[in-house]
């Protein structure tokens, strides 16, 4: 995967700090949460989120062989409220790499990132640009990134920046900046 996006280059545009809390939605195998793991340190927290059980037992290696101890695994259905089983506002960051796409309800996935995320904090939206023959979603699944912008600018979300996250991605950095009780 990392030859269509580089994870630490996606994950630098971030500018994580030393002790920061992170939630990877959707986190598959771990790229993503070993790249901001290594960012911010030991202090820090990254909370892997995966609904797929199996997936979780490789995320578990992953850490262990990257030695990665700050990275948390948790079981998650993020297209539920509360699916990620992070409090409100708790996160500095939320990485959400290759999943949206899959997503059953896009808007509650969005809506679960704003809630967890602290006012102030960024999300990092990387998605898939195109379909890749067998590698990538099927055309007709791809999430535009004009469409994908709305579902964040709805829930609340501004709009950063947007950066060429490899050959078949797009990226999009959004931050919160009202708190989501209002």
């Amino acid at each position: 995967m990392s030859e269509f996006s580089d994870p630490d280059k996606n994950i630098a545009r971030l500018q994580l700090k030393d002790g920061m809390s992170v939630a990877d939605f959707g986190a598959g195998t771990g790229y993503n949460s070993v790249a901001a793991s290594r960012r911010i340190g030991a202090r820090g927290k990254v909370y892997a989120i995966e609904v797929q059980k199996e997936l979780l037992i490789k995320l578990r290696a992953t850490a262990a062989r990257e030695h990665c101890n700050n990275i948390e695994v948790v079981w998650g259905n993020l297209d539920s409220s509360g699916g990620s089983r992070l409090r409100d506002e708790s996160i500095d960051a939320v990485i959400i790499s290759n999943v949206l796409f899959q997503a059953e309800m896009k808007d509650v996935m969005v809506a679960e990132a704003v809630r967890v995320l602290k006012v102030g904090g960024k999300i990092l939206l990387v998605e898939w640009a195109d379909s890749f023959g067998n590698l990538g979603p099927k055309a007709e699944h791809i999430v535009r990134e004009s469409v994908a912008r709305e579902y964040f600018e709805a829930a609340g979300m501004r709009f950063v920046e947007g950066f060429d996250a490899g050959a078949h991605h797009y990226a999009d950095i959004f931050i919160k900046e009202t708190n989501s009780k209002q």
